[in-house]
């Protein structure tokens, strides 16, 4: 069902859109970690430390997808609280069109340099061939994620959340199930997790995209909607190239990190697969829940109704935090139990590595939290410029102090970059939103 964002009140607006793209991207993630989980409870821990090591060179790939899901979003979003309807049929082909021409640019060169991209992160060679296995069958899987992506932004714009969850519940559990199946049953290692997460990926996508399409025919066509249009393929591209450079920054960030990481063996390296499995959960809803509000300030924006922005933020706001609070607590004092299920063995490096890095990130999630809050209100409101510096500082400071760091503090010392980087991030898009908001106000007088 489609949902308009601008009418009703903001708080009870935002917490019935918002809380199934919550439970939406929660099974989301659990195709990653049901990969790690068999891999390392089924397999063993240089196979978890494989999946974990090409997982982030998956990120850059990622990125690419969610600029996608974040432009066709706002842009689809700003035409449906404008009620023109043919601008939403324009936007939605014109970005199935661009995002195909740019999967395939991706699968290209993911399947002609994949090894090289693994040797620059010197990955041990005990994991290069599972690493590089997975990630082949990975990139053979970007279509599913592309479109999967676009089609969850389509919904979004319109104000329906509870589809993509849908979808998403299904098929997160057959992945767990089929990840077990190829693994015990098959004994088809590594590649058996990939393949799973490569046929559950697929499925998905295309009942999202069937249903895209089905829910486009029940909006009014008082004209004719072209299939390409170069307006709106710019108006995506200035919202999705800075989202891209976002994302794709902080999964090359991550990989330089990664890099430091292999440094200290694969025992280091699986216990930083599983906890990080379980942190991008957290970090991976939050960014979610921020993409939500973005397409419920760019309805309102394109609505001509500002006031309800602010509102709207404090709304979101108070969401998170309250995500945070159970969120934080488990992780910090549940660590060992949660690492432990990735593990054949409950006990060593591994473990204390990953609960390590639990422990010195989880409490600063509400930080964070106040940062995705306040990007998706100036992605809604295109304030591209202001965002991305706001990210890429964050990103800076978590690579330069971790190589400070970390020869006197060993891997701890890498763990202890990212709440740097979160806290002064956080400051400065508070700041940028704070500031537009004035400006805003003082606008309207």
């Amino acid at each position: 069902m489609n949902r308009d964002l601008t009418v009703g009140k903001p708080a009870s607006v935002l917490w019935r859109f918002c809380m199934p793209l919550f439970g939406s991207i929660i099974f989301q993630q659990l195709y990653n970690i049901a990969d790690s989980f068999v891999a390392g409870k089924f397999i063993g821990e240089e196979a978890l430390a494989a999946v974990g090591n090409s997982y982030e060179i998956t990120l850059i790939f990622i990125a690419f997808a969610f600029g996608c899901n974040i432009a066709c979003s706002v842009v689809t979003a700003r035409y449906f609280g404008g009620k023109d309807y043919a601008g939403v049929r324009t936007t939605v082909s014109t970005t199935l069109i661009a995002s195909g021409a740019l999967c395939l640019i991706l699968m290209v060169l993911g399947f002609a340099f994949n090894r090289q991209m693994l040797t620059a992160i010197h990955t041990p060679q005990n994991i290069m061939e599972p690493s590089r296995l997975y990630l082949v069958i990975y990139v053979g899987s970007l279509p599913a994620v592309f479109y999967y992506n676009v089609a969850t932004g389509i919904f979004s714009a319109l104000g329906d959340s509870r589809t993509p969850f849908l979808f998403l519940a299904a098929s997160s559990t057959a992945n767990i199930l089929v990840d077990i199946l190829f693994v015990t049953t098959f004994g088809m290692g590594v590649e058996g997790v990939a393949w799973a997460t490569f046929l559950c990926q697929t499925v998905s996508m295309v009942l999202a995209v069937l249903a895209v399409f089905k829910r486009l025919k029940f909006l009014p066509a008082d004209i004719p909607a072209p299939r390409f249009s170069l307006p709106v393929f710019r108006q995506l591209v200035v919202i999705a190239v800075p989202s891209i450079l976002q994302q794709s920054s902080i999964s090359v960030g991550n990989i330089i990190i990664q890099g430091l990481i292999n440094g200290f063996g694969s025992s280091v390296i699986a216990g930083y697969s599983a906890a990080i499995k379980l942190n991008n959960m957290v970090i991976t809803s939050l960014t979610t829940l921020g993409n939500g509000i973005s397409s419920y300030t760019a309805q309102n924006l394109g609505a001509k109704l500002p006031e309800r922005v602010q509102a709207g933020f404090l709304a979101g706001l108070k969401l998170v935090w309250m995500l945070c609070l159970p969120l934080t607590a488990l992780y910090f004092f549940a660590g060992p139990a949660l690492v432990s299920v990735f593990l054949k063995s409950a006990e060593g490096l591994a473990l204390e590595s990953g609960v390590s890095f639990l422990r010195i990130v989880a409490p600063f999630y509400f930080v964070v939290a106040a940062k995705l809050v306040s990007d998706g209100v100036l992605r809604g409101s295109g304030l591209m410029t202001q965002f991305m510096i706001a990210t890429f500082t964050d990103l800076v400071l978590r690579i330069v102090f971790a190589f400070i760091l970390s020869p006197g503090m060993g891997y701890r010392g890498i763990w202890s970059a990212w709440p740097v980087g979160w806290i002064v991030g956080a400051a400065l898009s508070i700041v940028f939103f704070t500031s537009a908001q004035r400006k805003a106000a003082r606008a309207a007088i």
